[in-house]
């Protein structure tokens, strides 16, 4: 028999109705509560959530009655207080949008009352659960391409979407382009590599998007466009490429791993809702390209994803995928896939690299305020 798991949602605008849309592809998974103070995205989550109780702060939603779990999908700067909330009023298993923090002062107290809370802690890093890439990273783990060497991930895709409010218009409240944006990047060099990064450099701008837009007599200060060198422990060294206003290519993502004797290549397109469908016809198709060094002959994989996963949200179905390993983890006890230290790493990095591009200087892990030991 399905056991039932009853969520709740604190936030449910673009990114909550992505989790909702997902959450109702699991059976025995329920939405029965929802925070979301603004009344457009209100009234878009009742049409998807007929029986829904509407709650209006976080102290009344933890209070439904047989409540299971908890998403977080708030704007990033209420993340951490909304967490540490959660974890010291009740037991709830929880999973949170990344970033889990937007300021590396948080982070110690975060880690302490994760460590002491019962239920399983997930955070959301969307890109580990595409299908494209998850094969991606079966291929360099089977060692088909030999030891890693180099790994970069690009990614050229569209400007921030307007959130409500426009917050995600300034640094102060995303933690900066390298912490919202980025921390996925920096979470699967992670992954990837199974090591940690102990330097990093950054040079970035903000040359084209939102140069003219002003709110409440503030200009919007979030980059468009960065390069990022990080060296890992292992020896590994990556690049991120990042660029924001370059949406008019066939793929929005492409990572590139290099061992001694052969390179995988792996391409994701963007969200389906943006492909001009009716002037060039078919969205893309995620692919992975191995190219040995010899004999020479790149190979092309292509990774269909289910229809009704692609019409679930802008991920390339990983969300679907991510909600699984969370029910796993509530019903079945299954391991955390992406624990808090993980979301907390990635951010750190994403950080240190905000700051390396605001002194023009290389950042070690090991310096004040990015030591995540400590």
């Amino acid at each position: 028999m399905t056991k039932s798991v009853k969520y709740a949602l604190l936030g449910c605008g673009m990114m909550g109705l992505e989790h909702v849309k997902n959450i109702a592809l699991i059976e025995g998974a329920e939405v029965v509560a929802v925070v979301e103070p603004n009344l457009e995205m209100r009234e878009r989550a009742k049409k998807l959530l007929e029986n829904v109780c509407f709650y209006e702060d976080l102290d009344s939603l933890i209070r439904h009655p047989e409540l299971d779990a908890i998403v977080i999908v708030t704007p990033n700067f209420q993340h951490a207080e909304q967490l540490l909330y959660i974890l010291k009023h009740s037991d709830l298993a929880v999973l949170i949008e990344k970033p889990i923090v937007t300021d590396v002062a948080q982070v110690a107290a975060i880690k302490q009352a994760a460590a002491a809370h019962s239920a399983p802690i997930w955070v959301a890093m969307e890109y580990r659960y595409m299908p494209v890439i998850s094969q991606f990273r079966e291929g360099i783990s089977a060692a088909e391409i030999g030891p890693l060497k180099t790994l970069t991930i690009c990614e050229h895709r569209f400007p921030f979407l307007s959130k409500v409010g426009d917050w995600n218009r300034f640094n102060q409240n995303t933690g900066g382009t390298l912490v919202e944006k980025c921390c996925h990047f920096f979470d699967l060099m992670r992954l990837l590599s199974g090591s940690e990064v102990v330097r990093v450099y950054a040079s970035t701008g903000q040359d084209v998007n939102h140069l003219d837009e002003s709110y409440a007599g503030e200009s919007a200060d979030i980059i468009d466009n960065a390069y990022v060198i990080l060296d890992f422990a292992s020896g590994l060294r990556a690049m991120l490429e990042l660029n924001m206003f370059a949406e008019g290519a066939q793929y929005q993502e492409h990572i590139s791993a290099v061992g001694a004797s052969a390179k995988l290549e792996c391409f994701v397109p963007g969200p389906g809702r943006f492909w001009p469908v009716e002037k060039l016809g078919a969205a893309p198709i995620a692919k992975l390209v191995k190219s040995p060094r010899l004999p020479k002959g790149p190979v092309t994989t292509y990774v269909e994803v289910d229809a009704k996963l692609l019409a679930a949200g802008d991920h390339n179905g990983s969300t679907y995928y991510q909600h699984i390993g969370f029910y796993k983890a509530i019903v079945e006890g299954a391991a955390v896939e992406v624990s808090v230290d993980d979301g907390l790493k990635a951010v750190v990095i994403g950080m240190a690299a905000q700051h390396s591009a605001a002194t023009g200087k290389a950042v070690k892990m090991t310096e004040e305020g990015f030591n995540f030991s400590r």
